[in-house]
């Protein structure tokens, strides 16, 4: 299958490091998100259409297993999410579990959340594979997934390790498989995360 490009996403980032929360709030409202990690400030452009398809159904496919049966609620970007060395970050989408709620008050979140998704775009890829992976198995996240839409795969990380400043656990979840969450009573085919979009333009 080919996969048609076009105009993809960007991931720029400051040339200094002594970004904040403070002045991460001066920033615009244009569309982009904007992040910031271990001080850096790294702006992200518009995602594609695909993209956000993708965040779509994942969201339908989480919506039903996790807020509806209790477990905790689903959000998604644009959103501020602070947590340890990240001041803060715009996951695509994240599940906070029941029991955490109170990490959600004055416009933010500030904590540690059950569960990140990341989409990846052309131009963006080695930001979540690396830059975000690394920061979130700093912080804690328990569970850590990267969406691929180019090859209609998932990784799927565990097991938070800040000593290695990585994922102890990682598994490739493909195209034809079941996707099991170890951290939350998820369980989908990965398909499904791709399925009937109306433009797969990366």
């Amino acid at each position: 299958m080919m996969i048609a490009q076009a105009s993809p996403a960007l991931a720029l980032r400051s040339q200094d490091g002594g970004w904040d929360r403070a002045r991460w709030e001066q920033l615009p409202d244009d569309g982009n998100r904007y992040e910031v990690i271990d001080g850096v400030l790294y702006t992200i452009t518009a995602p594609s259409a695909f993209h956000q398809w993708i965040i779509r159904q994942i969201v339908f496919t989480l919506h039903p297993l996790i807020d509806q049966s209790g477990i905790g609620v689903t959000l998604w970007s644009p959103i501020g999410l602070f947590m340890p060395g990240c001041d803060p970050v715009q996951p695509d989408i994240l599940v906070i579990r029941t029991a955490d709620l109170g990490m959600i008050h004055d416009r933010h979140i500030f904590g540690v959340p059950a569960l990140l998704v990341e989409v990846l775009s052309p131009a963006n890829a080695n930001y979540d594979l690396q830059i975000k992976r690394r920061a979130y198995a700093n912080a804690g996240v328990p569970e850590y997934w990267i969406v691929r839409p180019a090859t209609r795969d998932l990784i799927l990380c565990t097991q938070p390790d800040a000593a290695l400043g990585d994922y102890a656990s990682t598994q490739l979840v493909g195209p034809t498989d079941e996707l099991r969450s170890p951290t939350l009573p998820v369980g989908t085919p990965v398909a499904r995360f791709f399925a009937d979009a109306p433009d797969t333009t990366l």
